[in-house]
């Protein structure tokens, strides 16, 4: 019987040889024909159109990024029901430069800003037809919380408006001028700081003062105010029943009016309101379906509609039932 000999394993490939050319890289594409600053792609398109039954109005929004969203063009415009368009607005709008051109009146509001180191901030704006503006410098102090502002008019008509701001507050020093009076010196401001278990501000302008305190816990908040030297006093009242459910209610003791609001919320979609004020005698009921504090980009399908039932007291058979919808489309 023969015997089966093993062949032996083939040698292993020699090393390179350090000495030998590196095979050629293969030549780089030439670059595109668009350039950094032409675009890709066309930018997305977002429409936005909104319907007030009570006047009978079309607004519209026509929006889109470019340059890699460092800049938005904007369209806007109203329209009725016979078709008339009225209102125009083109905008240009970018970090450190906007420009809003009213194609209607051939009016433009130019706004520009721009920062100086990391503290001092300036901000711009100009009417052209007008031929009015106003510049606004605002300084980050050293000691955080505190800020200082000027403000003046463009053409100057006097001192520039100053206003110190601080965390408890903040305090305003401006010209003020009045029919057959010298120029003066207005000092207004507001001023706060936590009392107990709430909040007292005062806020005063001119001859008036208004003295406020808040109190709120998780059910409930208590805002008694009164306003000098009226001596004009009023108070809110504000009771959490639960997540979804609030009841607000609102007297002036001055006046003897009243108005209170009832709410109730289904997560952040769906809301309920109803409420009654005693001043103009009429009730109301509202429902909003979508965010009412939110855009319609966040809203279910990016629709948002409100529904309003308004009860007058005196008439109640001139009650009216609005609507509003507002839709974004995004092309």
């Amino acid at each position: 019987m023969a015997t089966m000999v093993e062949t032996p394993p083939p040698p292993p490939p020699p090393p390179p040889n350090p000495n030998s050319l590196a095979p050629p890289t293969p030549a780089a594409e030439p670059p595109s024909p668009q350039g950094p600053w032409l675009w890709a792609r066309r930018p997305s398109i977002r429409l936005t159109s909104e319907f007030d039954s009570d006047s009978s109005i079309f607004f519209h929004k026509i929006s889109c990024k470019f340059f890699d969203s460092l800049a938005k063009l904007k369209l806007s415009f109203h329209n009725n029901n016979d078709g008339e368009i009225f209102d125009p607005q083109l905008g240009f709008i970018s970090k450190h430069l906007s420009l809003h051109y009213d194609l209607q009146n051939h009016n433009a509001l130019i706004k520009g800003c721009f920062d100086v180191g990391s503290r001092l901030h300036f901000n711009a704006a100009h009417d052209v037809k007008a031929q009015q503006g106003e510049v606004t410098m605002v300084a980050d102090l050293a000691d955080p919380g505190y800020k200082f502002e000027l403000l003046s008019v463009v053409p100057a008509a006097g001192f520039p408006k100053a206003t110190l701001k601080f965390p408890l507050g903040e305090i305003s020093l401006e010209e003020k001028e009045e029919e057959e009076v010298k120029k003066t010196l207005s000092i207004n401001g507001i001023l706060q700081d936590q009392i107990l278990n709430g909040v007292f501000s005062a806020q005063f302008k001119d001859d008036d003062l208004k003295l406020r305190y808040l109190y709120k816990d998780e059910q409930m908040s208590f805002i008694p105010s009164i306003s000098l030297p009226s001596n004009a006093v009023s108070f809110a009242f504000k009771r959490r029943f639960g997540p979804s459910d609030k009841l607000s209610y609102w007297y002036n003791l001055d006046s003897n009016y009243w108005s209170t609001v009832y709410k109730h919320t289904v997560g952040k979609e769906y809301k309920f309101k109803a409420g009654y004020d005693s001043e103009v005698r009429l009730g109301w009921a509202s429902l909003w379906v979508g965010d009412e504090e939110g855009t319609a980009k966040s809203a279910p399908m990016k629709m948002k509609v409100q529904f309003m039932l308004q009860v007058p007291q005196d008439d109640v058979h001139s009650s009216a039932l609005m609507f509003r919808v507002k839709k974004r489309w995004d092309i």
